[in-house]
């Protein structure tokens, strides 16, 4: 569920599109105004603002929000303008064409996006840049990495939430032959199935696994692999049993030791915030008995932590 809120009494956009143009004049931007008309409107309405600004002052309000926020914020505030296809298709070209090639970032959002949601930011991905996300993933990753995200961006998966019992417990089967049971490890096995099977097919193998040789199938897969190759598949297989734990201990990840690793944070509440973040939330809480809000609070500052905490709504 969102933590998105909505006053019950909107402004048109028009109205919104106007209060943002006041709020750019003048000598320096009032942030705060900024952020309390789009921090509290869904995507939809963000997109009739959008054009709603460009009829009215013949420029693209993304384009003002780069010229008047500055660090973190705007790098918030420009993600948080986008559509979520458009986003995640913005995140990954990023992580893998910038300076410096993050592939933890574009693992993450591939490996824990639904089957549609893929396919459709693909899409996306090549209207965008004229190029196919394959030969992205193609030129920037690596051996068992590469042939893990390329499986999983071609495979179109199964969605609903039938299982076959007996087909979970063969597939647990033939993952404990191809890892632990063996000397050196069937990484070809491990990507087929991943990649292959359903999120409900997957959290079933995994309880298949565990009932059968004592031992959690993420055990496995951290014992059996390594670097961003056990990243990926840890991603995938915890997204199929929960997304909302998965992004809470990310989260936990990007607050934790010396120093916020903020483009994580910003990534991840953002992406988030329309989708599951009261999930994760929730999940957060039971992981680390701590408020998700408070975490963010004594971690950021200024109008950047508004911003942050304007998308994860209650402090609860």
């Amino acid at each position: 569920m969102s933590t998105l809120i909505i006053p019950p009494v909107l402004t048109s956009p028009r109205d919104d599109a106007a209060q943002l143009y006041r709020a750019f004049k003048g000598f320096g931007c009032d942030t705060a105004a900024v952020i309390n008309i789009l921090a509290h409107r869904d995507a939809s309405q963000r997109a009739l603002i959008m054009q709603e600004y460009r009829v009215m002052y013949s420029e693209e309000l993304n384009n003002r929000l780069s010229r008047e926020l500055s660090g973190d914020n705007k790098k918030a505030f420009l993600l948080w303008m986008h559509d979520p296809a458009v986003r995640d298709a913005t995140i990954v070209k990023q992580a893998l064409s910038g300076v410096v090639v993050d592939l933890r970032a574009a693992t993450e959002v591939i490996c824990s996006r639904t089957p549609s949601q893929i396919q459709y930011f693909k899409q996306i991905y090549y209207t965008m840049n004229s190029v196919y996300l394959e030969h992205d993933i193609e030129s920037r990753a690596s051996d068992d990495h590469k042939k893990l995200l390329l499986s999983y961006v071609r495979t179109v998966r199964y969605e609903g939430p039938e299982v076959d019992s007996v087909l979970a417990e063969r597939d647990a089967k033939v993952l404990y032959k191809a890892g632990e049971k063996r000397w050196g490890t069937d990484e070809k096995t491990f990507i087929r199935l991943f990649c292959e099977s359903s999120s409900a097919h997957l959290a079933a193998v995994s309880y298949a696994y565990k009932n059968k040789y004592k031992n959690k199938l993420k055990n496995a897969v951290k014992s059996e692999t390594s670097g961003i190759f056990r990243f990926g598949l840890l991603t995938i297989l915890r997204c199929a049993k929960n997304p909302a734990s998965f992004f809470a201990k990310q989260l936990h990840k990007a607050m934790k030791g010396l120093g916020t690793n903020d483009a994580a944070l910003i990534r991840i509440i953002v992406t988030r915030a329309e989708i599951d973040m009261q999930y994760i939330k929730a999940e957060y809480r039971k992981k680390y008995k701590k408020c998700l809000n408070d975490a963010v609070y004594s971690e950021t500052s200024g109008n950047y932590r508004t911003f942050l905490l304007s998308l994860l709504g209650p402090n609860y």
